[in-house]
Formats: C-alpha cells, sequence, structure tokens
C-alpha cells in the first residue's frame, strides 16, 4: 500500500517506472467524470448493501442464538451460512438465474443494473454479519434481559433499549466489514449487472488488461486514507466500548 501511495505521485505513465514527482494524475482525476462515476456508484451500492445486511445479519443471529429450537431452524442456519463457503462463481451464477426467474414470472427487475447488484451485495454481505453478530449474542450475559422483561418491559422494547446497544460494537464491525466485501466485488458483480451500471473494481478490471491507470493509483490512494481514517475511529470507539463493557462486568 505505501508502495501504490508513492507511485500515485509519479509523473510517468507507465506505473512502475519512476519519473519525477507530480500530482497531475490528482487533477486528471477529478475530471474523470466516467471514474468518478464509478466511485459513487460503488460507494452507494456498498452502503445500501451493508446497511441492508445489517438489519438481515441482526435478524437471523438472533433468531439463530435466541431461538435455537424451531422447526427448520438447522436449515435456516445453514442457507444463512452458506454464501461463507460458496465459490463467488456459484453464487453470481445463481443470483443471475434468480434475477432472470423473477423478470419471466413477476416482471421485475426488468433490466440488471444497480438494482440487482445492490440485492446480490446484500444478500452474500448478510452470511458475514450473521456470524459476527451472532458472535457477540453468544457473549451476553442474558440476566439484564430477563430483570427488564421481569420488570414489565415487552421484548421489543428490551431488544431496542438493552441489547441493540450492548451489541453495537458487532453493528459497527459488521457494517465495515459488509461496505468493504461489497466495494471490493468484481465477479458476482458481472453476473447481476447490465451495461448501464459499471462499479469501480469492474472498471479497474478493465483499465488492467491494458494497462493500469496511473489515475486509478491517486484514487487508491484517497480510497485508503478515507478508510483508514474511519477504520481507525471505528477502532478507538469499539474499544472504549469494550472497556466499558469489561468494566460493567467486574463491578458485577
Amino acid at each position: 500500500m505505501i508502495i501504490l501511495i508513492v507511485y500515485s505521485f509519479n509523473s510517468s505513465r507507465l506505473v512502475t517506472v519512476w519519473a519525477d514527482f507530480s500530482t497531475k494524475w490528482y487533477v486528471e482525476l477529478i475530471h474523470n467524470d466516467t471514474l468518478l462515476k464509478a466511485v459513487g456508484l460503488s460507494l452507494t451500492i456498498a452502503a445500501g448493501a451493508a446497511s441492508l445486511a445489517i438489519v438481515l445479519g441482526t435478524l437471523a443471529a438472533f433468531t439463530i442464538i435466541r431461538f435455537r429450537r424451531f422447526r427448520g431452524s438447522n436449515l435456516f442456519s445453514f442457507m444463512t451460512t452458506a454464501p461463507l463457503v460458496m465459490p463467488d462463481v456459484i453464487t453470481g451464477l445463481a443470483l443471475l438465474l434468480l434475477f432472470v426467474g423473477m423478470g419471466q414470472v413477476l416482471g421485475w427487475p426488468k433490466e440488471r443494473g444497480a438494482m440487482t447488484i445492490w440485492m446480490a451485495h446484500a444478500t452474500f454481505c448478510t452470511a458475514y454479519v450473521t456470524v459476527v453478530i451472532s458472535a457477540r449474542l453468544r457473549e451476553l450475559d442474558k440476566s439484564i434481559e430477563e430483570a427488564a422483561l421481569d420488570l414489565g418491559a415487552n421484548p421489543l422494547k428490551v431488544f431496542f433499549i438493552i441489547t441493540l446497544p450492548m451489541i453495537a460494537p458487532a453493528l459497527v464491525s459488521g457494517w465495515l466489514l459488509a461496505f468493504t466485501l461489497s466495494l471490493d466485488d468484481v465477479v458476482i458483480a458481472n453476473f447481476v449487472t447490465g451495461p448501464g451500471a459499471m462499479t469501480l473494481p469492474k472498471l479497474v478490471f478493465s483499465k488492467v488488461r491494458l494497462g493500469v491507470d496511473p489515475q486509478v493509483n491517486g484514487l487508491a490512494t484517497i480510497i485508503l486514507i478515507i478508510v483508514g481514517i474511519i477504520g481507525f475511529i471505528s477502532w478507538l470507539w469499539m474499544r472504549n466500548a469494550e472497556k466499558r463493557h469489561l468494566r460493567e462486568i467486574r463491578m458485577r
């Protein structure tokens, strides 16, 4: 990553040959509408997919951990985590057939594009979020929730007032993980997208065939800095939350 950042200031068009220090690729990047449009689409899809995956993953994890015995529980657990072990090619092909079948039977989606990419990314990201949140739910002390129920709170209120804040660090971790996986995906997106939706990984992959554009180095540098700052802030917040949780346990 350090080498990538250094070569983003290279004046040579050849990314492997150093010439002089220059910021001209950042200037050209600002005026590259195609690349910026792909970045905007990828960020929008990644944020939407991560948000939907958090909702679905939380519900799935809560069902698996707190309602272990119900008809079809083993099948539900297996199907929820199946994308973790499935090759991306198989997942992409299965989702493509699903969208084609839905289009023929329901008339929607009429064409593949940003919407189908968002649905596909949310599908496989949910599996990762479920695993992260399930691990957190297993560590929770249920006595606090049981005490709230004994005092008259209904289960829905207990979930939003007590359980949700306690698993907040896992929600943040799951969202960041899902966001990164969606932003990084190129295989599944190739299956479920159409000609009108070009994500950043697909654009970079297409450029690699003809040689990497130095503007991509500049864009990657900007993304690394932004992601690094967000990741560092999230790490600090989760570390403080974990320390508070440990102090509460010791006080009991």
